[in-house]
């Protein structure tokens, strides 16, 4: 086993830090993160790292670069500071929508996050729900992908909605919704979707029954809101009973939150992978679910070598924590 387990956290989601902290029974190690008057960002690691098994968590969420930079500039640092084995945590993987070349003469940003956070002194990387599984691919070094489709399940089973279609808004979400409604053990549905532009989306035809039932949208992420919005809309013209979602990753950019608002949505379950800030708080429809243990239970298999295997299957629970040896 590897050297005493350091956890280190930006300013992206203390607050989902603090979580995993407690859970693990280790404190948050001190780091100071802060700008220069130019706005570049400073870190200063505030204890020994030397020989030590070092976790930083990091969300790639708004401001989305400042975030990047922080991580870069962390694991940097925590590799000159001689970390035995140094993992990025990120919890929402930025830039994972630029997964490929889709038109000429564009970046492939994905990679080039790969890239970055490779040489800044990642050892390996934790992470949970990628935009696109074959991301993964794109590290050189071992990548752990958790998937929060358990907690959100447990979620779903324990609510009161009944009767329920898992509806995947997209194409090259079907494979994502499948699981989902056979956690479930459900059907499914999908909504043949036409993109016009970026954040534009208007849906088209719905493939399979939602008459009469209670429609489950199920997405990665929520962006601006407008995929999931139109889904509904679509499902309740076709006779649906009542429509909620649920999503690993609320980014809710832009007009997001005011569209939810006023959508037919009953509800939008998510994650705190990112931060909800400010009159965000305020709207009421959106549930969100911690996977602060989830996360943490990762981080300890990974410190102590075992398998992660089974956390995609049952979540972990605060009443059962074991803390860190």
């Amino acid at each position: 086993m590897s050297g005493e387990l350091k956890l280190f956290t930006g300013t992206a989601n203390p607050v989902l830090a603090e979580e995993v902290s407690t859970y693990l029974g280790v404190p948050l190690s001190r780091a100071t993160v802060s700008t220069f008057s130019d706005g570049e960002t400073r870190v200063k690691i505030e204890e020994n790292v030397r020989g030590r098994d070092v976790f930083v968590m990091q969300s790639c969420c708004p401001p989305v670069n400042t975030s990047i930079m922080e991580l870069l500039i962390m694991l940097d640092a925590l590799k000159r500071s001689s970390g035995y084995r140094i993992t990025a945590v990120i919890p929402y993987f930025g830039y994972a929508r630029q997964d490929r070349k889709d038109q000429p003469r564009v970046p492939i940003s994905a990679k080039l996050m790969a890239d970055l956070i490779t040489i800044a002194g990642a050892h390996r990387v934790l992470t949970m729900d990628l935009h696109a599984g074959p991301i993964q691919g794109f590290f050189n070094i071992p990548v752990d992908h958790l998937y929060a489709a358990p907690v959100l399940v447990e979620y779903v089973r324990k609510s009161d909605m009944r009767d329920l279609v898992v509806v995947s808004p997209d194409a090259g979400g079907v494979e994502r919704a499948r699981a989902f409604a056979q956690r479930l053990d459900t059907t499914l549905a999908i909504v043949d979707k036409r993109r016009e532009g970026p954040n534009q989306a208007q849906a088209m035809n719905i493939i399979g029954s939602v008459k009469g039932r209670h429609v489950l949208l199920l997405d990665d992420m929520i962006d601006t809101a407008g995929t999931i919005v139109e889904t509904a809309k679509a499902c309740m013209e076709q006779g649906a009973s009542a429509a909620s979602a649920v999503c690993t990753h609320p980014v809710l950019s832009g007009p997001a939150i005011e569209r939810i608002r006023q959508s037919c949505l009953t509800q939008v379950v998510a994650t705190n992978s990112i931060p909800i800030r400010g009159k965000d708080k305020a709207c009421s429809k959106i549930r969100i679910l911690s996977v602060a243990p989830l996360l943490a239970e990762a981080i300890r298999r990974i410190h102590e070598e075992q398998s992660v295997t089974s956390l995609f299957d049952i979540p972990p629970s605060y009443s059962g924590r074991t803390p860190v040896q």
